[in-house]
């Protein structure tokens, strides 16, 4: 029709009829291109973390995993060591159990004799060990779940120690503020014995965090393996 938009006519190659493409309709090949583009950005796409991994919590079973424990457990190993060294005080240099104060307390008697910071003690613990423990996966995982449980106890037999200093009143009709187990066992044995039932467990976890078994590795998410071992029974 003169005047008007002509369609150019469709080309006859042998028996099929092949139309030409409408203006602004995206030919096969060019369609073909853009449907391969995009499935090849959807694979380059980064997969999207559970918004847990970017809280603190995550952060430290994650990524900070290591340097948390690192620095966790030189906090453990010193309070440990503190505990030895009092015992060593007591039992071969043979001193007064009020001097047996260990290192620091030589400096500071306070921070032997004041029962906040032997609770607070206990109460970082518990709650390092809580914190820390969604980074263990597998054996690692029991063993230091078992060290949770057993200072979850000995946070409670300072909370009783601590509750004492507090309201001016003793139990049991003791003359100094005593915990349960206190009664059957002096007071530096039994916190020593405490602190190192925790750690024995919890020496036992790191084993198998740091050398985990093959399964256990790919499921970690921190960088504290050094290598896997093969899985066994």
């Amino acid at each position: 029709m003169e005047g008007g938009i002509q369609r150019p006519l469709p080309r006859i190659q042998g028996r099929r009829i092949i139309s030409a493409p409408r203006l602004g309709e995206p030919t096969t090949s060019n369609a073909n291109h853009v449907t391969a583009g995009m499935t090849s950005t959807a694979l380059r796409a980064p997969q999207s973390q559970p918004p847990e991994a970017h809280s603190l919590l995550g952060k430290l079973n994650g990524p900070w995993h290591k340097r948390a424990l690192q620095a966790f457990m030189i906090i453990v190993v010193v309070h440990l060591a503190e505990h030895l060294v009092q015992a060593y005080q007591a039992y071969v240099l043979k001193w007064p159990l009020h001097q047996a104060r260990g290192v620091l307390g030589q400096a500071f008697p306070w921070l032997v004799h004041s029962e906040v910071l032997h609770y607070g003690y206990a109460l970082i613990m518990l709650v390092g060990i809580w914190m820390l423990s969604p980074g263990f996966v597998g054996r690692s995982r029991a063993w230091w779940l078992a060290a949770l449980v057993i200072q979850f106890w000995h946070h409670i037999e300072h909370a009783l120690l601590q509750g004492q200093a507090i309201a001016g009143r003793t139990l049991f009709g003791a003359p100094v503020p005593t915990s349960i187990v206190q009664l059957w066992i002096p007071r530096l044995e039994l916190h020593l014995f405490y602190n190192t039932l925790v750690f024995v467990p919890m020496m036992v976890a790191m084993y198998y965090h740091v050398f985990p078994r093959v399964p256990d590795a790919a499921r970690m998410r921190c960088s504290c393996a050094l290598r896997s071992h093969p899985a066994t029974a």
